[in-house]
């Protein structure tokens, strides 16, 4: 069976592996149809990731099909479709035990601590798959993003009438809007790059766009879009140290601060003046919740989501080794990434 490593940063190759065996008691044994890539295949491809180690089989952004399944699994059979749920955490942990599976002390996530899904066929616990046999696996395999996007969204709470800023346009930051746009809120997206903008407004029907431009514009023209309230919920998905210390400023009194991009270097932002006098509150968004995953594939379905304007560029799975490394490149501009197997 052939697999795709990334052996050490920037460096790929197809390794064999043997034949997957039977399932055991719990498991199920999957078949990869497509993998989206995401910013953390992307890192740690760069070495950029840090929570990333090599040698390591990636992929979980993944569109699978159930093969068979071992002793004791009822929620999916031989057949059928699914997204997977990649964090692995430990259920007997107090944090699980509190329902935050998704930031359990050990998760790990697989495709990032453990090997992922850019193989043929493999063994995955059997509770962390999630049906959806009405979608394709093209759907499937974004179901994951989305999730990720739609808990930062519940970390925010957002509540009727209130205004909303997603800053990055990137694909967390668009899952985020793909469930903002279905609730009764003004939503602002902030990107540096022109085409994100664009494609927020004609795909995604985002009518309040500001380009960061670097001098101090972008709070003028959100204070224009509100009348200079600012923003309610502040949801930073730039994984940019310099845009979560800054991105403060943005938002309104008692407002809150979803940090759903993550960075590895110390961040600083304004206390007495900002932090304090406006009584905000910073919240961590981490992963998905097990309940987001037949949330999104329910709106899927139902036509509340259109997953077709995401996906930009396609490659074989015989064609990463050469080709992975050029969607490295921002001015590239893919939103999605889908490796066909």
């Amino acid at each position: 069976m052939k697999a795709i490593q990334f052996t050490r940063p920037e460096e790929i190759r197809v390794i064999d592996l043997p034949d997957s065996p039977a399932p055991g008691p719990g498991e199920a044994l999957v078949r990869t149809h497509r993998m989206g890539i995401c910013g953390t295949d992307l890192s740690g491809y760069l070495g950029k990731m840090p929570f990333f180690s090599y040698p390591r089989i990636p992929g979980h952004e993944l569109g699978l099909e159930v093969l068979a399944t071992g002793e004791g699994v009822t929620n999916v059979k031989a057949g059928d479709k699914c997204s997977l749920e990649p964090y692995v955490n430990d259920p007997v942990t107090p944090t699980s035990q509190k329902g935050a599976s998704n930031c359990c002390p050990g998760v790990q996530v697989l495709g990032v601590h453990q090997d992922g899904g850019l193989r043929d066929s493999w063994i995955v616990p059997a509770r962390k798959l999630h049906p959806g046999n009405d979608l394709s696996y093209d759907q499937l395999a974004l179901v994951e993003t989305l999730a990720i996007g739609y808990h930062a969204v519940q970390r925010g709470n957002p509540q009727p009438g209130e205004t909303v800023l997603v800053i990055g346009a990137g694909p967390i930051g668009l899952a985020c809007l793909e469930f903002l746009k279905l609730m009764d809120l003004r939503v602002v997206v902030m990107d540096m790059v022109p085409g994100r903008i664009d494609f927020c407004r004609e795909k995604l029907g985002i009518a309040h766009g500001i380009i960061v431009q670097g001098d101090g514009s972008e709070l003028t023209e959100l204070e224009a879009i509100t009348g200079g309230e600012l923003a309610d919920v502040v949801i930073d998905a730039t994984g940019s140290a310099a845009s979560m210390s800054n991105c403060f400023q943005y938002a309104a009194f008692t407002g809150r601060i979803v940090y759903v991009g993550i960075t590895t270097q110390e961040l600083v932002f304004p206390h007495a003046p900002v932090f304090h006098r406006r009584e905000l509150t910073l919240l961590a968004s981490r992963n998905a919740l097990p309940k987001d995953f037949g949330e999104i594939i329910a709106l899927i379905g139902e036509g509340k989501i259109d997953t077709d304007a995401w996906i930009t560029h396609r490659l074989a799975f015989d064609d990463v080794p050469a080709g992975f490394s050029r969607f490295t490149d921002p001015k590239l501009g893919a939103i999605k990434v889908i490796i066909e197997l």
